[in-house]
């Protein structure tokens, strides 16, 4: 008899389903999808390489690719070794380098990425994403904040332990409340976490309408992350030319004695003593 005494039962107005739940769902999802679309509006076109340094990058990774196919290549050892000399000659003398062969003995340095406009440009693009995420949610909880602080919602149908009562009542100071109902702050953050899955189905996996994925990594305060160091292609080229010298001492061709291993395996010839 005293436990009965102890149960709060709580009766929802059916007008607060129609005009403070779905509402709130509502302008959250149409929030996310404007969001995705405002996103790709301030996403400038990638810039356009030029065949210089389309040519600088290739000429690295193809030497990448023949060094890592020494041991098992391919390639005859005549024309591979042919390859390498080749690619090691041009890197000595820059050839692939975009800005031309280094002038003099001064060593290179690298241009300083704050002063690249392409650098820029992209912080640029990711303060304002990071502002495009940031300003409708504070907007969002503002409004929930000023207009419905203080309602109950909806009651969750399974059980909870307590734990989760800070989690699902936040603004609502009622010890007794049964775990299970959830204030409208709190549903709103159960929404701003949870919405990816529908984001996924309405827009695609690759959408930019789900916030909290952002949030949830680095400076996501909006601080852009700093760029980093431009890459020295001509110390690259230079380190890549020694490690193709050393790959050449590591050469074996896949097709040396191809013939007698095939008519050993089919028992054709005779085993090897």
């Amino acid at each position: 008899m005293l436990s009965n005494l102890n149960v709060v039962s709580l009766y929802l107005d059916p007008q607060i389903r129609d005009w403070v739940l779905f509402p709130i769902t509502l302008v959250m999802i149409l929030v996310g999808i404007l969001r995705h679309y405002v996103v790709i509006l301030l996403q400038s076109p990638p810039k356009k390489l030029s065949r210089a340094a389309i040519r600088e990058q290739r000429a690295l990774v193809h030497s990448q690719v023949l060094r890592a196919t020494s041991t098992n290549s391919p390639v005859p050892e005549s024309f591979y070794k042919s390859i390498s000399q080749n690619l090691s000659q041009a890197f000595t003398a820059g050839t692939y380098l975009k800005d031309g062969p280094p002038q003099g003995d001064a060593p290179s340095t690298p241009p300083n990425p704050l002063s690249d406009p392409n650098a820029m440009d992209g912080m640029m693009a990711g303060m304002k994403t990071q502002m495009v995420m940031m300003v409708p949610q504070m907007v969002i909880m503002g409004w929930i904040n000023f207009f419905f602080q203080g309602f109950v919602l909806i009651k969750l149908p399974f059980p909870l332990t307590l734990g989760f009562k800070s989690m699902l009542q936040r603004g609502i100071e009622t010890p007794d409340m049964d775990v299970r109902w959830v204030s409208s702050l709190s549903w709103y953050f159960l929404n701003f976490f949870g919405l990816n899955g529908l984001y996924r189905l309405i827009l695609g996996g690759d959408n930019a309408a789900d916030a909290a994925r952002d949030m949830a990594t680095p400076f996501a305060a909006g601080v852009p992350q700093a760029p980093g160091q431009a890459q020295d292609y001509n110390k690259l080229l230079i380190a890549e030319k020694d490690n193709l010298e050393l790959a050449e001492g590591l050469y074996s061709w896949v097709g040396k004695d191809v013939e007698q291993r095939v008519l050993r395996r089919y028992g054709k010839f005779p085993p090897s003593s």
